[in-house]
């Protein structure tokens, strides 16, 4: 997220009903939406790898893979939000299809813009999810994915993979993948100073 909120107050019906129709993206916090920026090849690269990746992994499985067009629903909270890859294995969510409540892995892809958000606030918001298990941000300026785990005592666990881990591995759908297969054709964005 990183505009402000567009200041009219709406319904999550409304919300919905509004998104339907948009030719832009947003996100919804209590009432309030913010339109999403585009994003950058490095995003989109990482993003589209890991949805080949798990796409295959499930196949047969009952579980589903989505990206970035589906969005996450969050209750409790009165949040919607776009994550780049979503599974979930749930039946329940099959029930709705602009929308999954019950998400088991929720995967964000890093941007200078979002960075802080997606390990901030939107990590807190989506700890509220029951059913979620694991929560990964994938790095986009160097080869590095950090996988959260929701351990047996509510408490969040961090592993972290680099090139020199050469896979990784998502516990929560019992996947371990290549970093360079999740890297291919990745041109890193340069930090700045």
């Amino acid at each position: 997220m990183i505009a402000s909120p567009e200041p009219t107050y709406l319904t999550p019906e409304e919300y919905l009903q509004l998104e339907e129709s948009s030719p832009v993206k947003h996100e919804y916090i209590d009432g309030y939406i913010y339109a999403m920026a585009g994003a950058s090849d490095p995003h989109v690269t990482i993003a589209g790898n890991l949805f080949a990746l798990l796409r295959n992994h499930v196949r047969g499985s009952g579980c589903r893979v989505y990206i970035a067009d589906m969005k996450a629903r969050i209750e409790e909270l009165n949040r919607y939000y776009y994550p780049d890859v979503m599974v979930t294995c749930d039946q329940r969510d099959q029930e709705t299809s602009t929308y999954k409540r019950f998400p088991r892995l929720i995967v964000e892809v890093l941007s200078s813009s979002t960075e802080a958000f997606d390990r901030g606030d939107k990590f807190a918001d989506y700890q509220a999810i029951d059913t979620l298990e694991e929560y990964v941000l994938i790095n986009t300026k160097r080869q590095r994915v950090e996988c959260f785990k929701r351990g047996d005592n509510g408490l969040w666990i961090l592993q972290s993979y680099t090139a020199q881990d050469k896979v990784f591995r998502l516990n929560s759908i019992d996947f371990e993948g290549a970093i360079a297969e999740l890297y291919e054709d990745v041109v890193f964005e340069q930090s700045l100073p």
